[in-house]
């Protein structure tokens, strides 16, 4: 199985992100979630979350609370450990308040998840429990990290060991004040959720992945889970008709591929003797498009290339089809050796 997608749930948008959860149910996914909003406190905010997570244990997933002194107060709890007992969790992202003290004796029974941006290695490194970074979520645009930053955090903790939690936006339904999505990278915030999630796993080597908004749309889901399942990027596109018995094959990006174009290793089948592919849609070719070597080509007649980069038009190389103009940017996320899939979607 791939890196993780796990989900923002709150008590306020439980009822409503059920559904979604129940196909998640066996994934083995963190759900998160706070309970310090105070804005979602009223008299039936105490069952309901309990009842909420109650609902999570059952279903296997793994819980982690941002939780800070008043949590306590307004759950009447005496400790973190009890706390976290009874709410069946299993870590604990601390907010202002506690003390070095109080969080060495729970680093002997539980885990902690710490801001990514602001941990303290020299006191964190020596607990024996597994150590997760959180990249915070960024409602606000024009206000989420850009990536030479992120990378840079990233790689200190990569190079400690940490495993990296951080947000995608959803493509459903954002979660308020704002609604215009909850992703830790500014650039991701009009990305539907799959590139975004891509984009974390293929070039940064997040460990652990979650839905900043309320829901993601059953296509995205599916496309996530596919990826997680075989390691293979669907990759959706939009054919000419006479090349749709590419479509649903898997093919490997030849690890030889250039910057501008991949090579698809597979292809070459397609240039057996006797096999003629004729000149036709040989007009200029944009990022993004599928090409095909026609007879012209001779010995590479048949080899298929998806552009990375805009390229003159050549009488010897036929348009075969597109990508998705809403998943051109998958490209970016593809690495040489990787394997795809053509996809066309419903």
């Amino acid at each position: 199985m791939y890196k993780s997608l796990g989900f923002s749930v709150y008590v306020s948008t439980f009822d409503q992100q059920k559904e979604m959860l129940k196909r998640q149910i066996g994934s083995e996914g963190f759900i998160f979630t706070s309970f310090h909003i105070i804005e979602e406190m009223d008299q039936a905010y105490l069952k309901k979350a309990v009842e909420m997570c109650d609902w999570l244990y059952e279903n296997g997933f793994s819980i982690i609370a941002d939780v800070s002194p008043k949590t306590l107060d307004y759950f009447n709890d005496p400790d973190l450990a009890t706390f976290a007992e009874i709410m069946h969790l299993t870590v604990l992202r601390l907010d202002y308040g506690f003390t070095d003290k109080q969080i060495e004796i729970l680093s002997k029974k539980l885990s902690f998840v710490y801001n990514a941006s602001t941990m303290d290695f020299d006191k964190i490194l020596s607990t024996k429990q597994p150590i997760y970074a959180m990249h915070n979520f960024y409602p606000r645009p024009e206000t989420g990290l850009d990536q030479s930053l992120f990378r840079s955090i990233n790689d200190k903790l990569i190079h400690h060991s940490v495993e990296i939690m951080a947000f995608i936006p959803g493509d459903q339904e954002k979660r308020g004040p704002i609604y215009e999505g909850l992703p830790t990278l500014e650039h991701h915030r009009d990305l539907l959720p799959y590139l975004a999630y891509l984009d974390l796993v293929q070039n940064y080597q997040i460990d652990h992945i979650f839905v900043g908004d309320v829901r993601i749309s059953d296509q995205q889901a599916q496309l996530i889970e596919a990826y997680q399942k075989s390691g293979v990027i669907q990759i959706p596109v939009h054919w000419i008709e006479e090349s749709m018995s590419l479509n649903d094959q898997v093919f490997t990006i030849r690890v030889d591929s250039p910057q501008g174009l991949m090579r698809l290793q597979e292809s070459r089948g397609y240039a057996s003797i006797g096999e003629e592919i004729k000149p036709q849609n040989c007009y200029e070719r944009k990022r993004g498009m599928i090409t095909m070597d026609n007879i012209k080509y001779r010995r590479y007649s048949g080899e298929v290339q998806i552009l990375r980069q805009d390229y003159p038009k050549d009488p010897r190389v036929n348009i075969i089809g597109e990508l998705d103009p809403s998943y051109v940017t998958i490209i970016d996320s593809i690495k040489n050796g990787d394997r795809i899939q053509f996809t066309t979607l419903n």
